[in-house]
C-alpha cells in the first residue's frame, strides 16, 4: 500500500499530518521536506528579535522528533523535481516516491524587486527559520536596517527592530502601511504610532538600488534620496509557490485551486496552506490554515468533509499599535465607516445591504473584537 504523500513541513503539512494521526494511527504517511524538517511557528520570526530568541531556540521539534511523533518516515532536504499525477509518484532526488494520495503543503516564496546597485544581491528576506538566523547573524551589533515593503511584515519587523534600539526605515510605494488590511484613517492611526516608536516611514516611493558604501549600504530611492542602512530585509510580500503543480498541469489562478474539500484538478491530489486558492480564497493566516487542515485529515482518513471558514480575524503584532483586522471579503462592495478616538480607531466594513462584512480594530477599541466577531457572517461554509 502506497502512503499519502506530504510535501512540506510547515505549518499546513505538519498540521495536516497531525490532524490525520489523531484519526487514522495505522496508514503510512510520508513527508518530504524541502529544509531540515524541523518543526516551528513561522509566525514567531517577525517577533523574536524583542524576545531574544536564537534559532535553536524556535525551533520545537527536529525532523526525527516529529517522525517519532507522526509515525511518519521524514526525508529532510528532499529536492522534489517532478510530479506525475496520472502515475501517482513524486520524484525528489532522483528517487521516485510512489503515493496513494498526495497534499501540497508547498508555502510560498519571497517576491524579490528588481534592484539595481552591487550590493542588490545582499539584500535579505525572512520566510523560515534558516533565513531568520542569516538575518539575525547580518545584525549582530548592525544598528540600521532598511525595510522595503509597509504590509504586515514589514511593519511586524520594524517594530521589532525599534524595540531592541535599531534604527528601521521603511520604504514603501502605497501611502500608507498596512495598505490591503486598514483604510485610510486607521492607516494613519497606524503609521503615527509607529512613528512615535521611531520607526521612519519612506511612503509613495520604491527602493531603485542597493549600493555598497564605507560603512553598511546605501539605499537609493525613486524621489532620488539615499536612505544609509546596514542591513536591507525585503518584506515585499510572498508568492504561492506552484511550479511543481503547475508543470503537472493542475489548475491554478492565485494559487494552486482547489474546491472546498482542498482537492485539486489532479485526482487524488490536495493542496493547502499559503500555496492554495482554497475555493477562491488565498489566506496564508495561521486560523484557515488550522482549518483546512483539519477538514482534509478528515478526508483523507475516508469521510469527505468541507473547509469551514469561520470569521477569522488577523491579529497585528505591533506592540506600538495594538491591531486586528477582519478583511471584508474579496469582490464584497462596501464601504468603510471610521471612528477615531485618541487611545484608538474602530474602523467597520458594511456591505451594499448595511451588513458588517469586516472590521479594523486599532488601539483600546482592539476590545471589540469578540462582539464584532459575531456579527459577520462565515467566510465559507
Amino acid at each position: 500500500m502506497h502512503p499519502i504523500l506530504i510535501i512540506g513541513t510547515g505549518l499546513a503539512g505538519y498540521s495536516v499530518a497531525r490532524e490525520f494521526r489523531k484519526l487514522d494511527t495505522g496508514s503510512p504517511l510520508q513527508i518530504l521536506s524541502g529544509d531540515d524538517g524541523s518543526f516551528y511557528s513561522k509566525p514567531v520570526l517577525s517577533n523574536a528579535l524583542a524576545q531574544k530568541k536564537s534559532p535553536e531556540q524556535i525551533a520545537l521539534n527536529s525532523a526525527a522528533d516529529m517522525a517519532r511523533q507522526l509515525h511518519a518516515t521524514i526525508n529532510p532536504h528532499a529536492q522534489v523535481t517532478a510530479l506525475d499525477v496520472a502515475a501517482h509518484v513524486v520524484t525528489a532526488d532522483g528517487e521516485a516516491f510512489p503515493y496513494s494520495r498526495l497534499v501540497l503543503a508547498v508555502g510560498a516564496e519571497p517576491i524579490r524587486l528588481a534592484l539595481a546597485g552591487d550590493a542588490a544581491a545582499d539584500v535579505l528576506s525572512v520566510n523560515n527559520l534558516a533565513d531568520y538566523a542569516r538575518f539575525r547573524a547580518a545584525l549582530d551589533d548592525r544598528r540600521r536596517v532598511a525595510i522595503l515593503g509597509a504590509g504586515l511584515i514589514g511593519c511586524e519587523f520594524s517594530n521589532d527592530l525599534r524595540s531592541i534600539g535599531v534604527e528601521v526605515d521603511v520604504i514603501d510605494l502605497a501611502p500608507q502601511p498596512l495598505g490591503r488590511l486598514l483604510p485610510a484613517q486607521a492607516g494613519q492611526y497606524f503609521r503615527t504610532a509607529l512613528e512615535q516608536a521611531g520607526v521612519r516611514f519612506h511612503l509613495g516611493t520604491s527602493a531603485q538600488q542597493v549600493t555598497r558604501a564605507p560603512s553598511g549600504v546605501c539605499v537609493t530611492l525613486a524621489t532620488g534620496a539615499v536612505l544609509e542602512a546596514d542591513v536591507v530585509l525585503s518584506a515585499i510580500g510572498l508568492r504561492p509557490q506552484v511550479a511543481l503543480a503547475q508543470t503537472a498541469g493542475i489548475r491554478m489562478n492565485r494559487g494552486i485551486v482547489t474546491d472546498v474539500f482542498l482537492q485539486t484538478s489532479a485526482t487524488d491530489v490536495y493542496a493547502l496552506g499559503d500555496c492554495a486558492e482554497v475555493a477562491g480564497h488565498n489566506l496564508p493566516f495561521v486560523m484557515p490554515i488550522m482549518q483546512a487542515a483539519r477538514a482534509l485529515a478528515k478526508t483523507l482518513s475516508g469521510t469527505a468533509t468541507a473547509v469551514h471558514y469561520p470569521v477569522m480575524p488577523v491579529v497585528v503584532k505591533t506592540p506600538a499599535c495594538p491591531t486586528v483586522v477582519a478583511p471584508p471579503p474579496p469582490g464584497v462592495a462596501g464601504t468603510w465607516e471610521e471612528a477615531v478616538t485618541t487611545d484608538g480607531v474602530r474602523a467597520l466594513y458594511h456591505d451594499a445591504e448595511g451588513r458588517l462584512r469586516g472590521f479594523a480594530l486599532l488601539g483600546a477599541a482592539t476590545r471589540d473584537k469578540q462582539t464584532l466577531v459575531k456579527d459577520i457572517p462565515p467566510l465559507l461554509g
